[in-house]
């Protein structure tokens, strides 16, 4: 089981139970998600504990929890996690819980990774002719130095690789 805390934008598009905030059975933790109103439609999704950012399509925004899963495991087979680890991960994922964005450090990445992502879309179209690259843009994104992690890796993608290497589970 997961938590997803979403954004007021995002709750609004999907409309659903909302949980008490709790904790992930993840490894990588709770996950946190908004929507970016991109031709076609975009959630960015954020790991609590690692900052890793994962796009995928919005569309349809119903069945975004239950797509996650997968387009995460891509995501981590590009930063080149083992496949028992992503195995793992995805497993715990069986089951999603929604709730409100309950850590402002978390929003406050997100919105400077949405941010981001926007000069990344426009590179890749001008550099590929190819504006959907989500899987490319969201490992640029994880190269980005955060705040929150310099007490330790400074950017996502390490954090993930220390995650794996140390073998944690929530």
């Amino acid at each position: 089981m997961f938590r997803l805390h979403c954004t007021k934008k995002l709750l609004d598009r999907i409309k659903p139970e909302i949980a008490e905030p709790g904790q992930s059975d993840t490894s990588l933790g709770n996950w946190y998600a908004t929507v970016l109103f991109w031709k076609p439609q975009v959630a960015l999704l954020v790991s609590e504990r690692t900052l890793l950012p994962v796009l995928m399509p919005l569309a349809p925004a119903a069945t975004l929890a239950r797509r996650f899963p997968a387009q995460l495991a891509l995501v981590l087979k590009e930063h080149g996690a083992p496949s028992e680890f992503i195995a793992q991960e995805v497993w715990r994922m069986d089951k999603v819980q929604y709730a409100k964005t309950a850590n402002r450090s978390v929003v406050g990445i997100l919105n400077e990774f949405v941010k981001q992502a926007e000069f990344w879309l426009a590179a890749y179209a001008y550099e590929k002719g190819d504006d959907d690259d989500l899987l490319a843009i969201s490992a640029k994104l994880a190269e980005t130095p955060c705040s929150p992690l310099y007490k330790g890796p400074v950017s996502p993608d390490k954090a993930l690789h220390e995650l794996v290497k140390a073998g944690a589970h929530a």
